[in-house]
């Protein structure tokens, strides 16, 4: 029997077993990244979000729909997701190892699709994000003020304005978070006794504050046929 050859000879087998680990470790060296088997099981995020909800409204309204579309959808191991109460509503569909995550991405987009016309109307207007996403974190990195001049909303602001795009182009990078301060934005608070006496409801104070945040385009200043001297 072949195995006998090398009990009754331990040193030579041994001196194998060396050489082979030697060889596998040159090749390891030399493999590139895209070559290592994929471990994790790849998955598949579902973003979407729905202003003034809290996370039961999101739950019921924004993710019973999804979900009841996405389950079963092909090589689907399991799925959870999270309901915000700042409105945002993120499902995590994890996949098979071995998944092609460029058709997985095809299959939860049609799914995503028919379920659509149930969202809220608000919910259709942000929009309903599909991307896919590794489940862990390459690199962590914290902004400070040594001086203390600026806080964290200025520094979140700097970093969406400076730093966040071009990490995004880093090849190899998914999709860069901005946690610990939220961005600009103005909160208006509603006095529910004098919207009564004047009839209004919060839609309405919505769309007054859309109407005179509306950007117009005017035209141009000038332009012929204009008066002579006009610059």
């Amino acid at each position: 029997m072949l195995s006998h050859f090398f009990i009754k000879r331990p040193v030579f087998a041994g001196v194998i077993s060396i050489v082979i680990m030697i060889l596998g470790l040159v090749a390891l060296l030399g493999l590139p990244v895209e070559r290592y088997p994929n471990i994790a099981p790849p998955s598949i995020n579902v973003v979407a979000n729905y202003p003034g909800a809290n996370s039961q409204t999101v739950a019921e309204t924004v993710g019973t729909p999804i979900e009841e579309q996405i389950t079963g959808v092909e090589g689907m191991l399991y799925m959870n997701s999270v309901s915000g109460n700042d409105g945002s509503y993120i499902l995590v569909v994890t996949f098979e190892t071995g998944t092609d995550l460029d058709m997985a991405n095809v299959y939860i987009q049609n799914r995503v699709a028919s379920a659509i016309p149930k969202l809220p109307q608000e919910v259709q207007r942000m929009g309903v994000i599909v991307k896919k996403k590794s489940t862990d974190a390459n690199l962590f990195l914290g902004f400070y003020s040594p001086d203390g001049s600026y806080n964290d909303l200025d520094l979140a602001n700097y970093v969406v304005m400076n730093v966040k795009d071009e990490l995004s182009r880093v090849p190899g990078v998914g999709e860069v978070f901005i946690y610990g301060a939220g961005s600009y934005a103005i909160r208006i608070w509603l006095n529910p006794d004098k919207m009564q006496a004047r009839g209004l409801v919060a839609d309405d104070v919505v769309q007054a504050v859309s109407e005179q945040n509306m950007q117009v385009a005017a035209g141009q200043i000038g332009a012929p046929p204009a008066p002579k001297g006009q610059a």
